[in-house]
């Protein structure tokens, strides 16, 4: 009778997780998904279509962007400010599910497309798998993920994609940051392609269906982030100023992209709640204390940004050691409910 017993104990505790699984209702997170890149395919439309505008403006003035500026300058700057407009709404889009989309491996392959890949220079093994093949014959060869193209595109911060022309796009009366016109071949090969593969990412959101391993492993992928972006944000304009080199988060603070980022991690944090509360009521408890207080601080950074204070780049290193140090802490919490679940993480 002790031994029949003992089984039974076993055999419970051994389905328990499994149970405990199938209850997970992940519907919230799926829609959340769908929502956002739906969004962002209509923010990538809009740029296509400002830039084809821009394009066939180019196009009539025989790609002469002096003459261009000099006899359309209202209108140049219109389809320009537009396509600028449609960059900023559908970045942040983005990042609000940019915890999803990469941290999903069935999913992941279009954040290297869309926001996180590099060049095939850089890397050519794990660079974006794309060619911009421009319409004057020219081919940009795997040139780095597509939101990078344009905002260096849009504003200037990459000669090669730029015509040299200055033009004073905010009519403010002077020639600031980015005020140059785009290469309008380029501009236009980038939004088409970038309209194309969120056509593809929003086919993929619809056609995904949310389990447990997904989120947890979202999750544990992008929470720990911290330190590569908070890197970033250093060597942003936003930061080191005029010293900066580089060429990409130059007009959206990397701040407000791991605010964004958190935002959607706690979307998949609260479909996964309910089975850590089964698991271990007081994890779950600290777990999302520990991503709304990362968030927070954040946000707070973000704050005084916003309200007028420069950071240092010592001071960037220091909050993004503080970042990265609450992050993974979070991490091996949400790993350790995952093994006790019965969850099994990818390596």
């Amino acid at each position: 009778m002790k031994r029949i017993l003992f089984v039974l104990i076993l055999f419970c505790v051994l389905i328990a997780p499994a149970a405990a699984q199938s209850t997970v209702d992940l519907t919230t997170v799926r829609t959340y998904l769908i929502e956002n890149v739906t969004e962002l395919r209509s923010q990538a439309s809009a740029l296509e279509a400002t830039a084809a505008d821009y394009y066939m403006l180019a196009e009539a003035a025989g790609f002469d962007y002096a003459a261009l500026w000099e006899t359309h300058r209202d209108v140049t700057a219109g389809a320009l400010n537009a396509s600028r407009d449609a960059w900023m709404i559908a970045s942040p889009l983005y990042e609000q599910v940019e915890g999803i989309v990469a941290g999903v491996p069935s999913l992941s392959e279009y954040d290297v497309i869309l926001d996180a890949g590099v060049s095939g220079e850089e890397d050519p093994e794990n660079g974006v798998p794309f060619d911009l093949t421009l319409r004057d014959g020219r081919i940009l060869e795997r040139p780095g993920n597509l939101f990078g193209v344009l905002e260096s595109t849009l504003w200037g911060t990459r000669p090669e994609y730029s015509s040299g022309v200055e033009a004073d796009l905010n009519g403010d009366g002077e020639i600031g940051f980015g005020d140059v016109l785009p290469d309008a071949y380029v501009l236009r090969a980038a939004a088409e392609t970038m309209h194309n593969y969120t056509d593809d990412l929003v086919e993929s959101a619809a056609a995904w269906e949310p389990n447990v391993t997904d989120a947890f492993t979202a999750l544990v992928v992008m929470t720990p982030t911290m330190s590569e972006y908070f890197a970033a944000w250093r060597d942003s304009r936003f930061v080191s100023g005029e010293a900066s080199t580089q060429a990409e988060f130059v007009v959206i603070s990397r701040l407000a992209d791991v605010e964004d980022i958190l935002g959607g991690l706690l979307v998949v944090y609260d479909g996964l709640s309910p089975l850590v509360s089964e698991v271990d009521a007081a994890q779950d408890t600290q777990i999302r204390e520990g991503l709304l207080n990362l968030q927070a601080y954040v946000a707070d950074l973000l704050e005084e940004e916003t309200s007028g204070r420069t950071f240092t780049p010592e001071e960037a290193d220091l909050y993004g050691s503080e970042a990265q140090s609450r992050a993974q802490a979070i991490t091996g919490q949400i790993a350790q409910v995952a093994a006790l679940a019965g969850v099994e993480l990818p390596e």
